[in-house]
């Protein structure tokens, strides 16, 4: 049976969160903060939090710090997913990956249909591994986040689901799907 299992141990998660944007400070990150909001609110740990500019060295950059981090386990990015000539989040990102999670981005577009219809082509959305971090990636605006978040990230990152969840591919919770 999938869903969470209330008489399991919940085991935060450790999440950086990367907003991409050539136009969003602090005072404006939007999807930035609901990241923010819904990680905290669901018991897990805000590691870090940057805001870098659509480039693909300063993200592959700020990235690669935080891979590397073992205090960090799982990176949410919002921003640069979409068409525009700026959009360069996927060309950063890829290239660090080990494997590439497949089903995380028809999963988003089935998520984000209910939302915003066939308008959900428009998104680049993709997550995978490097080293022993998983890196989510989601469009900029606050709608796709609450979407990624509330329909696949709540669920996926908690310790609880059954018959699994990613926590359990961390090293350190390696026992939570044993």
């Amino acid at each position: 049976m999938s869903g969470i299992d209330e008489s399991a141990t919940f085991h935060p998660l450790n999440i950086a969160v990367l907003t991409v944007s050539d136009t969003r400070d602090e005072t404006m990150d939007t999807s930035g903060d609901l990241l923010e909001e819904r990680l905290l609110a669901a018991g897990h740990h805000l590691a870090d939090r940057a805001i870098v500019k659509d480039e693909i060295r300063t993200i592959r950059d700020r990235l690669s710090e935080w891979i590397t981090d073992p205090k960090i386990d799982v990176i949410i990015s919002t921003g640069g997913t979409g068409f525009s000539p700026r959009d360069v989040t996927p060309e950063a990102v890829k290239p660090l990956f080990l494997r590439e999670m497949d089903g995380f981005s028809v999963l988003f577009h089935q998520v984000s249909q209910a939302s915003v219809g066939v308008a959900t082509l428009q998104s680049r959305a993709f997550a995978g591994q490097s080293s022993d971090t998983f890196i989510f990636c989601l469009p900029g605006s606050p709608g796709a986040c609450r979407d990624g978040w509330d329909g696949i990230l709540a669920l996926e990152l908690d310790s609880r689901h059954k018959p699994c969840s990613l926590a359990g591919m961390i090293p350190r919770l390696s026992h939570v799907c044993a």
